[in-house]
């Protein structure tokens, strides 16, 4: 079994600051979050850029490049560049930040689907919002089709194979992986891969044991277990530890963070450093050994930080 690779997911386009005081959106503090989670036990971090002044998903590559460059000052971990974008972004807007800085990984998804978060605004109608934004943002995803068609993907097959970018395949439900088969009959990709299953999103796979185990057994059939490594998403709490803590036990990796969820206890809001931390905890318990930076390019065979352009 691989030693445990953690990602750290800080701010991602869904989150708004309104959720958290600690959700970081400042260039500075994106930064910072990255490298302090880094030094919990993270491994990679995987980053949106956010608009400095009020906290609103931003697509300027100039900003992501920016966070890429200080996370890179800071630490030594793999830094993962989101082609996922916000809400309203085009694909070539979504593409723009990895494009320009070709990290060692970006994130790959594997098809459309409805991405909503619009039951959070139930919440903030009463409470208040902080931005002026959020509230027309959040209710927004109820109407809102998180577009990856396969013209677009074949953009981004074809842009991450000419920078020599590792893609981060996201799926968030079984047709996904088969989207990914049909890619790699058409010759736009090829193996061993690096999947992300992402559960609890609604309009996605649900966050339970069942879908869990769904995904790695059509994976499995599809590509063959030697041929991808996987890591697990849980989006909210507390699918976040739950799915992690399957992800420990079945051999796969894990992703945490401000992104997908908010709290590290019930009712208790976290940190991006108190998410790592509590997955280091549950497989040190579970005695599963942390992989370094290093380790994890090994495994994933990753290109290094001397071949980024940033």
């Amino acid at each position: 079994m691989d030693k445990l690779i953690i990602t750290a997911a800080l701010t991602g386009a869904i989150t708004v600051p309104s959720q958290s005081e600690h959700l970081p959106f400042r260039t500075e503090d994106i930064i910072a979050d990255g490298v302090a989670c880094a030094e919990a036990g993270a491994s990679s971090i995987h980053i949106h850029a956010r608009n400095p002044e009020n906290g609103a998903p931003s697509s300027d590559p100039e900003i992501v490049k920016e966070i890429a460059t200080g996370i890179k000052e800071g630490c030594d971990a793999v830094v993962c560049i989101t082609t996922g974008g916000g809400m309203g972004m085009t694909p070539q807007e979504r593409l723009q930040g990895a494009s320009m800085c070709e990290p060692e990984l970006a994130s790959f998804n594997l098809g459309s689907m409805n991405f909503s978060m619009h039951p959070v605004a139930k919440r903030f109608n009463k409470l208040g919002w902080e931005k002026d934004w959020e509230k027309e943002y959040v209710e927004g995803t109820k109407n809102f089709i998180f577009s990856n068609t396969f013209g677009s993907m074949e953009i981004f097959a074809e842009t991450m194979a000419e920078k020599n970018v590792t893609p981060e395949f996201e799926a968030y439900d079984v047709g996904h992986l088969h989207n990914l088969h049909f890619l790699v009959k058409q010759g736009l990709i090829k193996g061993p891969f690096w999947i992300q299953f992402v559960l609890g999103v609604l309009g996605g796979l649900t966050a339970e044991p069942q879908s869990l185990i769904q995904m790695v057994e059509t994976a499995d059939r599809l590509f063959g277990a030697e041929n991808y490594k996987w890591s697990v998403i849980g989006v909210g709490y507390p699918n976040e530890f739950h799915m992690a803590s399957m992800g420990i036990i079945m051999g796969g990796h894990v992703r945490v963070g401000l992104e997908d969820n908010i709290f590290v206890r019930k009712r208790e809001l976290a940190t991006n450093p108190q998410l790592v931390q509590k997955v280091v905890r549950l497989a040190n318990e579970l005695e599963r050994e942390i992989a370094t930076p290093a380790e994890m390019r090994e495994i994933l065979n990753l290109k290094g930080l001397d071949a980024v352009n940033y």
